[in-house]
């Protein structure tokens, strides 16, 4: 399983990635592409890490990261 500090990293560069787009359309896109390409472990992984506060991610990466969290939550 990765590290906290690959998940951040990783979360990160899609966060990057996708910071350009309009707001409400980048945060889609990175929660497609954790959906998409994130095995359950790392989600999980990456779920826990949101919990705790999520420090080292970038604000769209931890928006991202919560909204998956509520995703989950209610499914």
């Amino acid at each position: 399983m990765s590290s906290d500090a690959d998940l951040i990293r990783m979360a990160n560069q899609i966060a990057a990635f996708y910071g350009p787009y309009p707001h409400d359309e980048g945060l889609a896109g990175v929660k497609q592409h954790i959906k998409d390409f994130w095995e359950p472990r790392m989600r999980r992984a990456f779920d826990a890490l949101v919990a705790k506060g999520g420090a080292g991610l970038t604000p769209l990466a931890l928006e991202a990261g919560q909204g998956l969290m509520k995703e989950s939550q209610t499914a």
